[in-house]
């Protein structure tokens, strides 16, 4: 067992580094709503690691007994002969440990928080499967960047008493309503008081919760729904929801407990259901499900006729537990129906443009839709198939083949040889391509190899670097790199009476007509004679 102070010790230095992480995670320039989406979800997992790592330490100091038995440790021991006990204890545990983890990784933590810090090029060709973040949305969520309600959307025009069938469009504008309202208001009391509404609503629901979370990985989406359920109770307690009142349905399924129609719908006590037409109703009777029902309900009422011997009603019970079960749907449907309503205002811009970006694909042509998912998928054409720019199937497959072919595996970063090759490791590791040379007066430029670095002295960069210097490029500066060194060097040749380091006009050569090569000052010279 390790030391518990320096398990505290180890914690308390982890934290601070996971602070650091996260400073830096949140101060990168995110120009892309990729790159803020990844750079939220790298913070949220720091921010994970932060809360279980102060959760552990807060446990190590409320543990006091065993704070105080590691203090008692490491104090002196009364007998001299004990002074190394715990210390040989300890390495032996360690020992044997490693013995039985021998493949154990040192550096954990660090290979945690440099996974952390990796920033992924977008330039990689393999970075989309590499990245975790866009497997968390399908391709109608686009990254985030709009919402994927085709599901919800169908389950709301299969609920019953709804009227008219809204369209996608129709359905997203229902849900932007909701910042003015509750959610839903326009449909009618028997079309929220039913299971399928209930069984909608959650579902719509538990999409928006996770949407956000994805989205949104640095908010507290659990805490705003604790807040919205609280706030609901409140309303529900002091009786604020007059729409979802029982009253509203009391009064017709006592009505039509027993079969008859009551303003053109008829309820079955057995199956606890509505049925809007007479026809409906006669169907439903001679049902396995509706047989099954009614033999249930019948062997309740007998079970509550044995128990009630004095004659009491039997349909009280049943009548209770129908309101009951009523009165639980009822506050799950609202309840639920105030959570997407709280969820749906923070989302009303992702909304806007989720209806945006349907208008916009449903004025494309079908070719136009076609190339748009081609472009985001980017399959290989078949063979014979027709591409988008007019090329033929075996045409885009012989260009993606050479693509291929001109793809070079080269981890290492190394040099590429006369065939367009990377050099082999063993050539690189010869020639020294690994070492690096620095030289001051090419501007700070790095030469990779001493063959390089030899043979940049010849170079226009370095002649370029000494002609700023007024210094001649001669070998007497080779091996110079140092504006300093160089200063003092010419300085040096210059007392020494080397005066071609200084006279820089002696060492440049002029030709003439006839051919003759002579050097400035000569070929000045005749030429004020009149010789040339």
């Amino acid at each position: 067992m390790d030391s518990v102070i320096e398990v505290q010790r180890q914690t308390h230095e982890e934290i601070e580094r996971f602070e650091r992480a996260l400073y830096t995670l949140l101060s990168r320039n995110t120009p892309t709503h990729e790159a803020r989406l990844q750079s939220e979800h790298h913070a949220a997992q720091v921010l994970d690691r932060i809360s279980s790592r102060v959760v552990a330490l807060n446990n190590l100091y409320e543990d006091k007994n065993a704070r105080e038995q590691e203090i008692n440790a490491l104090s002196a021991p009364t007998s001299q002969q004990n002074d190394l006990e715990g210390f040989y204890s300890r390495l032996s545990k360690i020992r044997e440990h490693h013995s039985k983890y021998p493949d154990s990784v040192a550096g954990g933590f660090e290979l945690e928080l440099a996974s952390l810090l990796e920033e992924p090029s977008q330039d990689d060709e393999d970075y989309e499967d590499e990245d975790p973040i866009s497997l968390l949305f399908s391709g109608e969520e686009a990254y985030g960047k709009y919402l994927d309600l085709y599901a919800n959307h169908t389950a709301y025009n299969n609920l019953k008493n709804i009227g008219k069938r809204p369209g996608y469009l129709q359905y997203l504008d229902l849900l932007l309503d909701a910042q003015n309202g509750p959610l839903h208001r326009e449909l009618s009391a028997e079309a929220r008081f039913t299971k399928d509404y209930e069984t909608y609503i959650k579902a719509l629901q538990t999409y928006l919760v996770s949407f956000t979370k994805r989205t949104q990985p640095l908010g507290d989406v659990n805490l705003q729904q604790q807040e919205a359920t609280a706030e609901f109770e409140e309303l529900w307690e002091a009786g604020g929801l007059t729409e979802w009142k029982e009253e509203n349905v009391n009064d017709k399924k006592q009505a039509s407990s027993n079969g008859s129609i009551n303003g053109g719908g008829i309820w079955c006590s057995a199956c606890q259901k509505h049925y809007s037409k007479q026809t409906v109703y006669d169907a439903h009777l001679t049902s396995k499900k509706h047989i099954k029902a009614s033999l249930k309900q019948a062997q309740g009422s007998a079970n509550t006729a044995s128990a009630n011997p004095n004659g009491s009603s039997i349909s009280a019970p049943s009548t209770s537990s129908n309101t009951s079960s009523l009165k639980t749907r009822l506050h799950e449907s609202a309840l639920y129906t105030h959570l997407v309503t709280s969820l749906l205002i923070p989302l009303v811009g992702t909304l806007n443009d989720t209806k945006s970006n349907v208008e916009r694909r449903f004025s494309l042509t079908a070719r136009e839709r076609e190339q748009e998912l081609l472009e985001q998928a980017k399959p290989k054409i078949t063979s014979g198939s027709t591409a988008p720019n007019g090329k033929s199937g075996d045409d885009k497959e012989g260009e993606e083949e050479e693509e291929e072919e001109e793809r070079i595996y080269n981890p290492l970063k190394l040099p590429l040889g006369w065939d367009g090759k990377p050099i082999p490791y063993w050539l690189y590791k010869l020639h020294g391509l690994g070492v690096e040379y620095r030289c001051e007066i090419c501007s700070d430029f790095v030469y990779m190899g001493r063959k390089n670095f030899d043979r940049h002295f010849q170079e226009s960069r370095h002649a370029f670097g000494m002609r700023a210097l007024g210094l001649p490029n001669t070998k007497h500066f080779h091996e110079i790199t140092k504006i300093e060194d160089a200063l003092a060097l010419a300085e040096k040749l210059k007392q020494e009476g080397k005066h071609e380091v200084y006279e820089q006009e002696t060492m440049e050569e002029l030709e003439d007509d006839e051919g003759n090569v002579y050097n400035k000052k000569t070929y000045e010279d005749l030429k004020k004679q009149g010789i040339i």
